[in-house]
């Protein structure tokens, strides 16, 4: 990806490796019939001709993109095709991580190419539309699905994910405020950027719906002296999150809590959730505007971080299936269900979009880096399925389709609001003068 697209240009090194091709196997050493071949144009055409080029399993090369070539993409055997024009987004999912799909050339940059052309591709018809519904049916998110749905991606095990998160174990993205961050530092830093829109405050409470490994909880009660308490239902974070809470002699401050955010009680001067609205579901976003009601004092503050898009969709449905399941990425108008019902106002919006593919950039260079042991940990179908996820999350956010948000909020009758956001970028833990306000002071 060229700087003039993307503007990331130091992150095309560290993508996803070239992969090699390979000989196809002899049993489908056969030639492709026309009735293939015309699938195939098929399938580039309805994929919005993208500038890639398909190896068939007999060697045959088709292509009909007048564009230079991103990359080869080798299909092991017929089945392999029939399936991959029954439902695209399902299948090249399904097939590559089986081994019957290989891409040569730069994964990501593949990938982002592909989003680019299937968004300029003609609107499917009703079957394919039919088709893409049964398929993308999603996981629902009741109390009992939501613990299964979270189960299901955070309890793959503490010692995953350490091979290729940052030393604190945050999940979600990072905040680059300058280019040469290491991804230790832009997640740090990222803490603090919510801290600071929080406005948070030494004595005060917090409370925290999904806390993941539980960073933000010891950040906050660390370094801005508030007591917090933080909601997960996956048991391997929040063992993970108690051992360290022990470590830090942060008991009393943090308190960790086995439980949906469904159920959270007591009144706090902060709200916030970071990378937990995707797994909520819209139809629960009243409910759970209704819990940040509750849960905020009359002056105080939340904050939701999401992963999202600019306008209404569903989830892929091979990310549903294999590594999210019951996960939605949320337009701003569907976050306004939180909003709108409970009479808050909202105060800042910010997108954190390009950050995003940098934090996931990251993550996929210190995946591949560990992908001898997360082999050994698994098997080779987990592998490639990883790598698709984090390359193909990478891509969405380059080529826009995913979103990142971070939306503040009060109740509608505050006025204890900042009236710049100078504070919101020159304050620090170590910094506590109070940012002019014309109406306290």
């Amino acid at each position: 990806m060229s700087q003039n697209r993307t503007g990331l240009s130091d992150i095309r090194r560290i993508t996803a490796p070239v992969f090699a091709r390979q000989e196809a196997e002899s049993g489908t050493q056969r030639r492709a019939y026309s009735l293939e071949r015309g699938l195939l144009r098929w399938l580039l055409r309805a994929t919005g001709n993208p500038p890639v080029r398909f190896i068939l399993w007999n060697g045959e090369e088709i292509g009909i993109s007048q564009e230079p070539t991103v990359a080869h993409v080798h299909i092991r055997d017929p089945g392999t095709l029939r399936r991959l024009a029954l439902h695209p987004e399902l299948y090249f999912g399904e097939e590559y991580t089986a081994g019957r799909v290989e891409v040569e050339g730069y994964f990501v940059e593949f990938l982002e190419v592909m989003y680019r052309a299937i968004a300029r591709a003609p609107r499917p018809g009703l079957f394919r539309r039919v088709l893409h519904t049964w398929l993308n049916r999603p996981h629902h998110n009741t109390l009992d699905g939501s613990r299964e749905n979270i189960h299901h991606h955070y309890d793959l095990g503490n010692d995953f994910y350490k091979l290729w998160l940052d030393s604190e174990m945050v999940y979600t993205c990072a905040y680059f405020s300058s280019p040469t961050l290491s991804l230790e530092e832009a997640q740090v830093a990222k803490m603090d950027h919510v801290c600071r829109k929080l406005e948070l405050k030494p004595g005060q409470t917090v409370v925290e719906a999904g806390c993941g490994w539980g960073a933000l909880a010891r950040h906050m009660a660390k370094h801005y002296g508030v007591t917090v308490k933080a909601y997960n239902i996956s048991r391997q974070q929040l063992a993970y999150a108690r051992d360290r809470a022990r470590q830090e002699g942060l008991v009393g401050r943090v308190e960790y809590i086995e439980d949906d955010y469904r159920n959270i009680r007591g009144q706090y001067d902060a709200f916030v959730s970071v990378g937990m609205l995707e797994h909520v579901g819209v139809d629960n976003y009243p409910m759970l505007g209704a819990v940040a009601k509750k849960a905020l004092r009359k002056h105080g503050r939340g904050l939701i971080h999401s992963i999202g898009r600019n306008r209404p969709g569903t989830m892929s449905a091979w990310i549903e299936r294999r590594i999210f399941p019951g996960a939605h990425p949320p337009c701003l108008s569907e976050m306004m269900q939180i909003f709108e019902p409970n009479t808050f106002s909202v105060l800042d919006v910010e997108n954190l979009r390009l950050h995003y593919a940098r934090t996931l950039a990251h993550w996929l260079e210190r995946f591949e880096a560990n992908v001898d042991k997360v082999e050994a940990m698994t098997d080779p179908a987990f592998v490639r399925a990883w790598r698709l996820y984090l390359a193909g999350s990478m891509a969405s956010f380059t080529a826009g389709d995913l979103q990142l948000f971070q939306v503040v909020f009060s109740n509608g009758s505050c006025n204890d609001v900042p009236w710049t956001r100078w504070r919101l970028y020159n304050d620090s833990p170590s910094n506590k003068e109070k940012a002019w306000n014309p109406v306290t002071s």
